[in-house]
């Protein structure tokens, strides 16, 4: 799928299956499939053609994987280690990873990043996060940028506004978010590549957006009060020690009346621990989409009124509340692309650790969709909030 934004129309308010949005897939499948006609005529410009801007990224991801050390495949292994933990369990924490387990989990996610960033460009997830499903007709990399483009109405941003990125990854968010609203974005990660990549990528855009290096575990943020009209993160604050302290540190920042969107994992009331079923899930699917902690809606909604927030809205996005559907595309593609991996490295055309990483990514997919079904735990709640207006 072309990896091009979709025109820039906003319509505040619209429901996410609306005509005009579907519309706006519509006319950009048409782009694609004209892109792709001229192409086999020799009249498209293949350098700037959206196949062209997607093939190059995976064949940079492809590259890239190609050249890992040792070193680097054995880190990102060892970075699973704090998936089978939480940090609700501070004692569990210590005994595994010592007295400095915050500092050791921050070395795994850079360990961890450095490589899964580059497996998820190899598809349509190069943006980390599976969205929730906005459409029926749409595909992955369509349902993401429906689903950003409705962040962008429900925190109301405009042309001019100043709008903060938590855990941006590639910028390839911030990038569409920039384009269809106008705003300008700051996004912050932990990981000084990704940022790398982040800046990169949107220069190559002319956006001119911009990326710091922090670490969100490590406290005040590095910006001055009230300096941001609104707030988003996709999928990141499971990685976030003490969340209510993260959102008295985003409602310091952001200014009076701003409007903040979050999309993240949680467990919902299905889910039992003491399930041995439910259990053994959790421990499968904690790893597969980086997980430490395990908030629930109730939790976060508590967290940012403790901050100074007012809740404005609590849902699951995803259509009957299941992200299903998503899942099985994403894992079908990796599984196929496992056994071509595999057969390539039986051949010894490509390095052995992609048998290694491929394996270790593709492992408990099916787990996901399990729990999704279940309706046990999602990677698809959203909830939209605000910093009360001064009087």
């Amino acid at each position: 799928m072309a990896s091009q934004t979709l025109p820039a129309t906003r319509h505040p308010g619209r429901s996410s299956e609306s005509n005009s949005s579907l519309d706006d897939v519509a006319n950009e499948k048409q782009r694609f499939t004209t892109d792709f006609s001229r192409a086999r005529h020799g009249k498209a410009d293949l350098k700037n053609s959206a196949s062209s801007k997607r093939w190059k990224t995976f064949w940079s991801a492809f590259r890239y994987l190609q050249g890992l050390t040792p070193k680097q495949v054995d880190d990102f292994m060892a970075s699973y280690v704090i998936y089978n933990l939480d940090w609700s369990d501070e004692k569990q924490m210590i005994a595994v990873l010592g007295n400095d387990y915050q500092e050791k989990v921050g070395d795994c996610l850079k360990a961890y990043y450095g490589v899964l960033n580059h497996l998820c460009a190899l598809g349509d997830v190069e943006k980390m996060y599976i969205p929730p499903w906005i459409s029926r007709k749409a595909t992955v990399l369509e349902n993401q940028l429906l689903y950003e483009e409705t962040i962008a109405q429900d925190i109301g941003l405009k042309p001019g506004d100043k709008v903060l990125d938590l855990g941006c990854g590639r910028g390839r968010v911030a990038a569409h978010m920039a384009q269809y609203s106008g705003a300008h974005v700051t996004g912050l990660n932990i990981d000084p590549n990704q940022i790398a990549q982040a800046q990169a990528f949107n220069q190559d855009r002319k956006i001119p957006n911009t990326f710091v290096v922090q670490d969100f575990n490590s406290l005040p943020l590095p910006f001055q009060d009230e300096s941001f009209d609104a707030f988003y993160q996709i999928q990141a604050l499971s990685l976030c020690k003490d969340i209510t302290a993260l959102f008295r540190e985003i409602f310091r920042v952001v200014k009076p009346g701003a409007k903040i969107s979050l999309l993240d994992w949680v467990s919902l009331p299905a889910y039992d621990p003491q399930n041995p079923e439910h259990a053994e899930l959790m421990r499968r699917v904690k790893p597969l989409i980086g997980a430490v902690g395990t908030p629930t809606p109730e939790s976060l909604e508590r967290s940012l009124r403790d901050a100074g927030f007012e809740v404005l809205k609590s849902d699951n996005a995803s259509i009957d509340g299941l992200q299903a559907p998503l899942i099985d595309t994403v894992d079908g593609y990796f599984r196929a692309m496992r056994q071509l991996i595999l057969g390539l490295v039986k051949l010894h055309l490509i390095p052995h650790h992609f048998k290694t990483l491929i394996n270790r990514f593709c492992l408990d997919g099916l787990a996901f969709i399990k729990m999704d079904n279940m309706r046990l735990a999602t990677t698809s709640y959203r909830i939209i909030a605000q910093k009360p207006a001064k009087n």
